[in-house]
């Protein structure tokens, strides 16, 4: 597991595993640093999956992402890290997470990881 799952993401046993059913979680206020800047970066991460035997409890969740609120990280590493972080907690079916981060120089950046889509 990555160094951001210390900050532990708890689940629970899913009251329908036979069904095949989406979950889409979104946390539009989504803030990290940039690690050649050192300035805020703000965005929206969309979590999006198919939970097999475990779904995702939100307030782990949340403090999760809290987690990235003053590291110096790229979007596509915390993007690509939520994913395996998600996939290691709770090993669903499938898996999508989309970073949708906001302009910085007049560049808007949407960095996509999926997992077994």
């Amino acid at each position: 597991m990555s160094e951001e799952q210390q900050y532990r993401l708890e689940t629970f046993e899913n009251q329908f595993p036979e069904r095949d059913y989406r979950i889409e979680i979104s946390c539009p206020e989504f803030t990290s640093v940039c690690p050649k800047t050192g300035l805020p970066d703000f965005g929206t991460i969309v979590i999006t999956y198919c939970p097999d035997r475990l779904c995702i409890e939100l307030k782990s969740l949340k403090y999760y992402l809290l987690n990235y609120r003053n590291r110096g990280v790229f979007y596509e590493h915390l993007t690509n890290t939520i994913l395996d972080d998600i996939v290691a907690a709770c090993r669903p079916r499938w898996c999508e997470v989309r970073g949708e981060f906001t302009p910085r120089g007049g560049i808007r950046t949407t960095v996509t990881a999926r997992y077994n889509c």
